[in-house]
């Protein structure tokens, strides 16, 4: 890699004016600004003080020693603000990647081996068995999905994983209101009223047990809604599960045997405090029912048994529940942050301009299902992630469904679409493509060309911090600016015709090939298809 060489000519030239740096302290970034080069180190100013020296007297040295060495691809290095050493480099390190690539291929461009064996358990969307997942679900289910690609990417083993919360009141609501309808009557207040129970009510058989008929087709209408958007679960955890298993009296047990329960008042307590919780929560309460936290220190101890690192994925709702759920964790015996929570913000639904509030099968949501059937699975993902979680989301249906440049998903699925089209168009024209390890690269030297070529080299970075922030939007944010410069090579960059010679067309068609191998890969990691035409 360019940046392994342009790092060891820095060490070697603090060595030869008597420096021994740091580790940390030899660092390569892209310069914000192209006239300062296309990468920058700081070396000398997180050296100086150490050595006592100068910060820009001491890159002087840095870049007169560099001057007078043959650095591979490196054209000059000169010397900039307080100590910045910058290496201006030739085309050829950007030739050199292109050939990278396109060996690659996008199953494993921009892919790492950094995560291998650490099993990584990604649990999301985990709605309720008692009817269709609504939007307030999507986002949770296309951020999921993606982190656990971004896992996947960087080397993790990762288990999907569906938590179905099958037990307690809201479980005998929906099977009482299934059962009304069946019979022809109004649910009791407090029932499920949308119009997906009265039709489900209707494919409901007469001998069927509503409790555990409804459970069944309500995880199979969620399950087959989720695989629409590409999604695949690996595992559904079913709570009732634990029970009729003994997992939660086995993890009382386990929490005891690490001394971090107590009783009082007739209640058993877990002394959460020692972990950094704001009170003690009660597990057992003094009539012995569960609280609600108990069943979830069970199942994270259950997912622990499986996985190295937990990931939830939790509703704005859920905020307050982290701390305690991760000092129950540490109470455990585990490092607090082996388990990592994200909370999904809000998402505002808006059709040209106007806020879109009820679904007519549900009567007091929007349903998931219909947001798909109206602007289809690549761009309700791809929609869905273009901001991060964290923060509220508003975007609009129309948009999100038209066929132009306007639409994030299209400006970038048009980008690829084009590279086909040029592919295809110079084999129309008869024109051969002659292996890569045949062509010259060297004329390659267009400034539109450059920038295509400067965008692939980023990715495999924003890959590696995408998968350790959970960041899908930081992959969606490349695709955008790597399709703006694909966009404009097309308008500027003739492949084939007059004026362009027949070593030009064979290197650009390579070129073509590597921004084509790009979109693919970064759109695969988002589970976003890569159309050959729009």
């Amino acid at each position: 890699m360019i940046t392994d060489q342009l790092e060891a000519a820095l060490l070697d030239a603090l060595a030869a004016i008597g420096i021994d740096p740091l580790p940390t302290t030899v660092a390569l970034e892209r310069p914000a600004r192209r006239e300062h080069g296309d990468w920058s180190s700081n070396v000398a100013l997180a050296s100086a003080k150490r050595a006592g020296r100068n910060p820009r007297e001491l890159a002087q040295q840095v870049v007169d020693h560099l001057a007078d060495r043959d650095i591979p691809h490196v054209r000059s290095v000169d010397l900039a603000g307080p100590g910045f050493v910058n290496f201006h480099l030739e085309p050829t390190w950007l030739h050199d990647l292109l050939r990278d690539v396109v060996a690659l291929g996008p199953e494993r461009f921009a892919r790492h081996d950094v995560g291998a064996g650490v099993r990584v358990n990604v649990e999301f969307v985990s709605a309720n068995p008692t009817g269709p997942l609504h939007a307030g679900h999507a986002r949770g289910a296309c951020y999921g999905d993606t982190v656990a690609r971004l896992l996947e990417a960087v080397g993790h083993p990762v288990e999907r994983e569906f938590y179905i919360n099958d037990r307690g009141v809201q479980m005998q609501t929906y099977a009482a209101s299934l059962l009304a309808r069946r019979n022809g009557e109004k649910p009791a207040d407090g029932g499920y009223m949308g119009q997906y129970i009265i039709d489900w009510a209707a494919e409901m058989p007469d001998d069927a047990d509503p409790l555990e008929w409804g459970y069944a087709h309500a995880k199979a209408y969620q399950e087959a809604t989720l695989a629409s958007l590409g999604i695949v679960f690996d595992t559904w955890f079913s709570e009732r599960s634990m029970i009729e298993s003994g997992a939660i009296e086995a993890a009382l047990d386990d929490l005891r045997g690490h001394g971090v329960v107590y009783d009082h008042e007739g209640a058993i307590w877990l002394r959460s405090t020692d972990y950094g919780d704001d009170k003690d929560r009660v597990l057992v309460r003094s009539d012995g029912d569960y609280t609600y936290i108990t069943p979830d220190i069970a199942y994270h101890r259950d997912k622990f048994s499986r996985a190295d690192r937990l990931v939830n994925v939790w509703g704005a709702d859920h905020h307050g529940y982290i701390s305690r759920m991760k000092a129950a964790m540490q109470a455990l015996g585990h490092d607090a942050d082996e388990l990592q929570v994200e909370i999904t913000q809000m998402v505002r639904l808006m059709r040209e301009g106007e806020e879109v509030k009820l679904s007519k099968r549900t009567g007091d949501i929007i349903e998931l299902r219909d947001i798909i059937d109206e602007i289809g699975p690549d761009a309700t993902r791809f929609t869905y992630l273009l901001q991060s979680v964290e923060t509220p989301q508003t975007f609009d249906l129309a948009i999100a469904a038209s066929k132009n440049m306007d639409n994030p998903v299209f400006y970038v699925q048009m980008a690829h679409a084009r590279l086909r089209s040029i592919q295809t168009k110079v084999a129309e024209a008869g024109i051969a493509t002659v292996p890569l390890a045949e062509v010259d690269l060297a004329p390659l030297v267009h400034e539109r060309e450059l920038e295509v070529l400067r965008h692939l080299d980023e990715l495999p970075e924003i890959v590696l911090i995408a998968a350790r922030e959970h960041a899908p939007h930081k992959i969606v944010h490349w695709l955008r600016d790597d399709a703006a410069a694909v966009h404009g090579f097309y308008h500027d960059c003739y492949v084939m015709g007059d004026g362009i010679s027949p070593e030009l067309t064979q290197a650009r068609l390579w070129l073509v090939e590597a921004a084509r191998v790009g979109l693919a890969a970064a759109l695969g990691l988002l589970g976003v298809s890569a159309p050959d035409s729009m």
